[in-house]
């Protein structure tokens, strides 16, 4: 009787020590059920339909105990429950201990395969079986856990979780089928009832207010065969354009209501792949509570936002992009996580994911909680989570979000506000340990699959394997090139021979890491102004500056990332809560920005001597330092071949009618790009389609040609023998 009080009381951790069929100490078998409120309990033979017993009440109200009949051999059972209104009949989920306490087969990196809501069957007899879903959820400083959902009214004394002493309750419920919604009541330890949390596992979350797990059941045909079989390629020598979005602004209805995934599927689909882009990386599509936290502090890590639609129809989502032969990344957070109180915070009445010191779990920047990268259950939660999306979803690459403030415990904080290493130093072992542990598993588990981070530091190593010391990144944004390039374009012409330095220093370090050049949403929000908005000039300097700088980035070393709208010359800084303004495609400058980047796009894709991103050999510079004319010449090289691309860039309005540059080859020379043409609302200076070159010495090289170069432009010329 003190373990039934004890589930009465919500202090059980094994509610089948009392609940269900047990034998008494003569043998004799007695079922013990727990209905508060219940008048009457009816026990139902499953395979025969039989009517077994009619249960008695005890003293304590809602214990209903049924002594079974020694004639009959069912085990199984129904209960019809009566209540002064209404009745219902269920399957009693405490006669199934081998489905709730049997876990399926996984790994550590694939915890979603044993904790959450699993739909699967119990076996009943040869021909029969229940399908329900075992729940599961860790929460080891729990005095007791419940699973509540609309199949018990919300009532937390219905379903009460077992625990077998590895911290994770679980419970198989009959009946429960995908479609669910669902929680957990959790009891800390002092006995306290905290908010329904949602599952930190659920792979379906409902939107504001509910904020209800949903139980799903993931049985999507993929038709994507051809892209998840290609050959593991050398993507870093390969063209990478990325189309950064955020799905729920980049177009919207009339109503301000966002496309659906299906929609997406209809309209940003063939966008892309008309474009040119190589990849698309969508702003974080894990279930988050806030709008305006663009997906960067999330909730439902294992759940694609319901916003816009299904998970199933995300994945249709990702598919339709695969057959297009377009890859698709997707921002993670791992950094942090906020403090809603259906969430991750203070799970179960103890800090179980974020750090307890708040000098190391509270983000002060973000006002948001920090993983606890020293748990072993945390850490198998992330990577779990990174394997999950990749296996599930087929996601091609992870942006990893904020790493930066991963690794440094000082990040945001004052003097006194942060706890130094076991070696005083700033770095967070912990998570470093954790990146690299993650990048690992990913390039083990996932050979077509890649990694990014966005990291802003000088930390050595960021994109060099594990077994090099390095943290084992396939990419890092390349922060310093992006900063540094838009200080100089944001400036007047006139001035920019003074700052030459802000072009040619990214050249310094460009081999470094495995880089990507990132134009990325947060250039363009937060009072930064839009692309267009930094740009100096006139309204037709300013276009030319664009074109001109969007040419540059498609020229220098590193993959490209651009944010939706930069193609558009935005007018606006970007906001979540309303559209792109596809409108301006009416107007001429408008359309020529498009028409460049489209432009560019196809060349970059096209061209090999434009593929050697993270190599020396791939760049050789003819001129860096005329600061005077605020130009630029240099090569772009093929790999192991004398195929080539001469650029030069003019980053003043001042044309040259005669501009001579020493060439690494004799031949000819062909114009292939110049961001001034009309079709782009430029100028139309007169430019030769074709050069020769002359025995004339320049740039210490043996040959050369002199060529037009537009004012506020970028030429590319192309190598030919003959």
């Amino acid at each position: 009787m003190d373990l039934l009080n004890d589930v009465i009381n919500a202090r059980c951790s094994d509610p089948f020590k009392c609940l269900g069929l047990k034998p008494n100490d003569k043998g004799e078998l007695t079922l013990t059920v727990w209905r508060p409120d219940a008048s009457k309990v009816e026990v139902i033979a499953i395979d025969s339909d039989e009517l077994i017993g009619t249960m008695t009440q005890s003293d304590t109200a809602g214990v209903f105990t049924l002594a079974w009949p020694k004639n009959t051999t069912e085990h199984h059972y129904r209960l019809t429950i009566h209540y002064a209104n209404e009745s219902y009949t269920i399957v009693d989920p405490y006669q199934f201990s081998f489905a709730t306490f049997s876990d399926p087969e996984h790994h550590r990196a694939a915890l979603y395969k044993k904790e959450g809501a699993l739909l699967r069957s119990a076996q009943v007899s040869e021909s029969l079986s229940i399908l329900g879903t075992r729940f599961a959820v860790y929460a080891p400083a729990a005095r007791s856990v419940s699973v509540v959902g609309d199949f018990n009214n919300w009532d937390g004394r219905l379903h009460p979780m077992s625990s077998n002493g590895d911290g994770v309750w679980r419970l198989f419920i009959p009946d429960v089928v995908a479609g669910a919604r669902y929680k957990y009541e959790i009891r800390a330890s002092n006995g306290d009832v905290l908010p329904h949390r949602t599952d930190p596992f659920a792979q379906t979350i409902e939107q504001f207010p509910s904020f209800a797990s949903v139980v799903c059941d993931h049985n999507y045909r993929w038709q994507d065969s051809a892209w998840t079989s290609r050959n593991v390629e050398d993507v870093y020598e390969r063209p990478m354009s990325i189309y950064e979005v955020h799905l729920g602004s980049w177009r919207k209805h009339h109503d301000g209501k966002p496309l659906s995934y299906l929609e997406l599927i209809e309209q940003l689909v063939p966008y892309v792949t008309d474009m040119g882009y190589t990849h698309v990386e969508l702003l974080p599509v894990m279930e988050f509570p806030f709008d305006g936290s663009w997906g960067y502090q999330p909730i439902g890590l294992f759940a694609p936002t319901s916003r816009y639609g299904t998970a199933e129809e995300f994945k249709r989502l990702v598919d339709a992009f695969h057959e297009a032969n377009i890859g698709v990344i997707m921002d993670w957070v791992p950094a942090h996580f906020p403090t809603d109180s259906h969430g991750l915070a203070n799970f179960d009445g103890s800090k179980q994911y974020e750090y307890p010191d708040p000098k190391k779990g509270w983000h002060t920047e973000w006002n948001s909680l920090i993983y606890d990268f020293g748990k072993e259950h945390v850490v198998d939660y992330l990577i779990s989570n990174a394997n999950y999306w990749l296996e599930e979803f087929h996601i091609d690459g992870l942006r990893v979000d904020a790493v930066a403030s991963m690794l440094y415990l000082d990040y945001s904080r004052e003097e006194g506000e942060w706890v130094p290493n076991v070696d005083g130093g700033n770095h967070n072992y912990e998570a470093i340990d954790f990146l690299r542990k993650l990048n690992e598993t990913i390039y083990l588990n996932h050979p077509r699959c890649f990694t990014v981070a966005e990291e802003s530091t000088a930390f050595p190593g960021v994109s060099k394997p594990t077994y090099m010391n390095g943290l084992g990144f396939g990419f890092k944004w390349n922060m310093g090139w992006m900063n540094d390039s838009l200080n100089y374009i944001s400036k007047d012409p006139i001035y920019r021979q003074y700052h030459q330095g802000n072009l040619t220093f990214s050249m310094v370090y460009a081999f470094d890491e495995q880089f990507i050049l990132p134009i990325s949403h947060d250039e363009v929000v937060h009072g930064k102004g839009s692309m267009i908005a930094k740009m100096p000039g006139d309204a037709w300097q300013k276009f030319a500056n664009l074109r001109a700088f969007t040419s540059y980035m498609y020229f220098h070393p590193g993959k490209k990332l651009n944010f939706m709208g930069n193609e558009l010359a935005q007018g606006q800084e970007w906001s979540h809560e309303r559209s792109l303004d596809w409108h301006l495609l009416d107007v001429d400058f408008h359309l020529g920005q498009q028409r460049v980047t489209k432009s560019l796009n196809h060349l970059y894709r096209n061209e090999p001597a434009l593929h050697l991103d993270h190599s020396p050999s791939g760049f050789e510079w003819i001129s860096h330092d005329d600061s005077t004319n605020s130009t630029l010449a240099f090569v772009r090289r093929a790999k192991e071949s004398a195929e080539h691309l001469i650029v030069l860039v003019n980053f003043t309005p001042t044309p040259h009618g005669d501009y001579k540059i020493g060439t690494p080859q004799t031949g000819r020379y062909e114009l292939v790009f110049n961001s001034d043409e009309n079709q782009y609302t430029g100028s139309g200076y007169p430019i030769h389609s074709s050069y020769t070159t002359s025995s004339e010495a320049s740039h210490g090289r043996g040959q050369s040609i002199k060529v037009q170069l537009p004012p506020l432009s970028v030429i590319a010329l192309k190598w030919f023998d003959k």
